[in-house]
């Protein structure tokens, strides 16, 4: 597992551009922009359980992640690793954090009260940054 740099640290506590992409069956890419967050130690991404970015998941853990300024989206990190977990403990939790991060307000529960969140947990392999030009 490669350590997060700082600066990407710093990207991921802000509202951030984000998208992951996965590996449908069919092994053809599907990508998904989503909110982000960490743990200081690895990307955290919130999905809902049955969502098709956590089928191809379970299926095949190797993402690749785009974070971007949202100051300047040029400047961006790209980091390729796999999802170590996948666990709804603390996903109801986190997705309420990011939201306050994101909309400075409560998560509005888009798809109903009823969906199970699952938070994903990721070893970031490959880190590449693109500086500000």
């Amino acid at each position: 597992m490669t350590p997060l740099p700082d600066e990407l640290l710093k990207l991921l506590d802000r509202p951030s551009l984000c998208f992951i992409a996965t590996t449908m069956p069919d092994g053809s890419p599907q990508l998904t922009q989503t909110w982000v967050d960490t743990d200081g130690e690895h990307i955290l991404i919130n999905t809902v359980e049955g969502y098709r970015k956590a089928k191809n998941i379970e299926r095949d853990p190797r993402v690749a992640v785009s974070i971007a300024d949202p100051d300047d989206t040029s400047r961006y990190f790209s980091v390729k690793g796999r999802v170590t977990r996948a666990t709804t403990e603390g996903a109801a939790e986190n997705i309420e954090r990011l939201a306050q991060k994101y909309l400075g307000r409560p998560y509005p529960w888009y798809g109903g009260r009823d969906q199970v969140r699952l938070l994903l947990t990721i070893a970031v392999d490959t880190v590449i940054h693109a500086p500000m030009h």
